[in-house]
């Protein structure tokens, strides 16, 4: 069985069992050692996967690393593991910044079973990095990720090609998360740079907010043109699920752009529902003020509601009757704290057939 197939398969486990994974020890057993697993390591091999590794460090005595992962008696990759249901953050990875410069290891992932971080010694020889070089979801696993979690599997590792690449991986990342921000909020300079190219007259405050919102209508406009000329079907194959409908009637749907993090919480409610339901069941239709997401592609059946388009707070909808609640939500995996809200009103919606 090759990686993507094996990839493929823990993805689904992830979307249909995370929600149980309230716990470090649950999301390492169910999550985190298939992924070991199906790098190729043997986990069950003490030699060369070794749980709750201590090595003491300075004046830390008896600290733990969740996993070392080792080859020919050297550690190559550490790995910390945190609950499905938390989103990661620089505070738990402490205990890797501390072993990072005391092993062999040049690898470290911080994971919650959902989300892995990928860090090296990029800038710094021998001091792991503060910002991850690779980080993916497998909630949205892309093709080239793949190919990247590739290069860290057991037949494949290299760990002197994986650092001389990590700075780019860095540098593509940085840019991507740049990028994003100025097609969904684009900066005055951004705004000015290309107003500058195409504009003629005076770029007074209110010319500069209506090129502003026009950059964010033609970004998203031919991004969607890209989508559908040449990853249709691979996005179709990735994610089923998601309805081309229109969402509204009489909307321009070329104005309409589903973002990552829709796509994220998407597969959240998703795999909320998979405990009751078939998961198959619940689709997502986009528009330009929110993304909806239903039961069985049915615009009276609203599940919930995503409003994440183009603000800084982002608000999650639930819905009791035809009354919608917007909850703030600072990262998307608060959305498991709706759980209850998210599953009262899939029993309401059901038994009202």
């Amino acid at each position: 069985m090759d990686l993507a197939t094996r990839l493929s398969e823990l993805q689904k486990r992830t979307s249909e069992h995370r929600e149980v994974l309230l716990t470090e020890e649950a999301a390492k057993t169910a999550l985190v050692m298939p992924f070991i697993q199906a790098l190729g390591y043997d986990v069950f091999n003490p030699s060369e996967v070794v749980p709750e590794y201590t090595c003491d460090v300075g004046t830390k005595k008896g600290e733990k690393v969740d996993y070392a992962i080792c080859e020919d008696g050297k550690i190559k990759i550490l790995v910390e593991c945190k609950p499905a249901s938390a989103a990661l953050n620089l505070n738990h990875a402490s205990q890797l910044f501390r072993y990072f410069s005391v092993t062999d290891a040049r690898l470290a992932i911080l994971t919650n079973g959902v989300v892995y971080q990928f860090y090296s010694d990029v800038e710094a020889p021998n001091k792991m990095d503060d910002r991850p070089f690779f980080t993916f979801s497998m909630d949205a696993l892309k093709p080239a990720d793949i190919r990247t979690i590739e290069k860290f599997s057991k037949s494949a590792f290299d760990i002197e090609k994986i650092v001389q690449e990590a700075g780019l991986l860095k540098l593509q990342s940085l840019l991507r998360k740049e990028l994003e921000r100025e097609f969904s909020d684009p900066s005055e300079e951004f705004v000015r740079l290309m107003a500058g190219r195409v504009y003629e007259g005076r770029l007074t405050s209110q010319v500069r907010e209506s090129f502003g919102k026009m950059l964010t209508t033609t970004i998203a406009t031919y991004i969607r043109d890209l989508v559908n000329d040449r990853l249709s079907s691979a996005l179709n194959a990735a994610s089923p699920q998601i309805s081309d409908v229109d969402p509204e009637p009489m909307e321009d749907q070329s104005e309409v752009i589903t973002t990552p993090e829709e796509l994220s919480g998407f597969h959240i409610v998703q795999a909320i529902a998979a405990k009751l339901i078939d998961p198959k069941r619940i689709v997502m239709r986009d528009a330009k003020s929110y993304c909806a997401i239903l039961l069985d592609d049915n615009n009276r059946k609203t599940v919930a509601r995503l409003h994440f388009n183009g603000i800084a707070t982002k608000y999650f909808g639930t819905f009791v009757g035809k009354d919608e609640v917007r909850h703030n939500i600072g990262e998307l995996t608060e959305i498991y704290q709706l759980a209850s809200l998210i599953e009262a009103r899939l029993a309401e919606l059901e038994g009202g057939e």
